[in-house]
């Protein structure tokens, strides 16, 4: 069945409440992980999309049940707007794990491109004001560094997206803050200690692999577990900032089953 809008109010102060949808596969276990997907889109579609997300239901066919919170309508894609509001969706699904799951549910938050600089910043805040409940972070090619100045980042006309993700950061960071916000821009952050463990996924030629790649590695040194995938060159991979699907939707469901294996270790 496909997954449809519906709102789930946060709390009393919550106006208006966040639309969320919710995904579950055929596979769904005894105790499955819950997942908050925040979907990419440059941080610059700000309008509720119906159709599924490639990822959202390749989690869920991984046996997860994932909710997808559209916080782009809400906050309208600008800093700290959109941050807050996922973050106000992980606590509402935190106090709902028996709902969707069980009380021993894994509570996982994830996203793809600036879905994932969200997630990140989100998990960043989670460890600062939610100490213990976020099991992991899910970073999809998140779009991690303003400053866009990466080797890989020069590969961004190939498929479009230069243009497309500098305009985006502009709208994001506006004139609300400087790029030097933590959970604006994760991998600037200083102290990234106490982080959730991680999983990575980005491709040999994805334009965000070296930013993406970078904040792994200082996750790492930070003391983060870090599990990372990197898909081939011409997997089908940077479909995901086309909300396409494809074959790499499989390997993404095998990467997150074997990260939920090692976090329930």
């Amino acid at each position: 069945m496909t997954a449809q809008w519906g709102n789930i109010p946060f709390d009393r102060s919550a106006k208006p409440p966040v639309p969320m949808r919710l995904y579950e596969g055929k596979g769904k276990c005894k105790t499955p992980p819950l997942v908050l997907y925040l979907r990419g889109g440059a941080f610059l579609a700000d309008d509720r999309e119906e159709g599924e997300r490639p990822v959202a239901r390749a989690l869920a066919d991984a046996g997860a049940v994932v909710l997808e919170a559209d916080y782009s309508s809400v906050s309208k894609n600008l800093f700290p707007q959109a941050m807050e509001c996922a973050f106000a969706a992980l606590q509402c699904l935190n106090s709902r794990r028996k709902q969707f799951g069980t009380a021993k549910s894994l509570l996982l938050v994830a996203g793809d491109e600036a879905g994932g600089n969200v997630a990140a910043g989100v998990a960043l805040k989670a460890r600062d004001q939610m100490q213990g409940e976020l099991d992991g972070q899910i970073l999809l090619s998140p779009m991690i560094d303003p400053m866009m100045a990466s080797a890989s980042f020069r590969e961004a006309d190939k498929i479009g997206m230069r243009e497309r993700w500098s305009d985006g950061w502009s709208h994001y960071l506006g004139s609300q803050c400087g790029s030097q916000h933590p959970y604006a821009a994760p991998c600037l952050c200083s102290r990234l200690n106490g982080l959730a463990p991680a999983l990575i996924v980005t491709a040999e030629d994805d334009p965000l692999r070296d930013e993406v790649r970078g904040y792994g590695d200082r996750l790492r040194s930070s003391g983060v577990s870090v599990r990372q995938h990197v898909f081939p060159a011409g997997s089908g991979w940077t479909g995901i900032y086309r909300d396409d699907g494809g074959e790499w939707m499989k390997a993404l469901g095998a990467e997150f089953t074997g990260f939920v294996q090692e976090l329930s270790a």
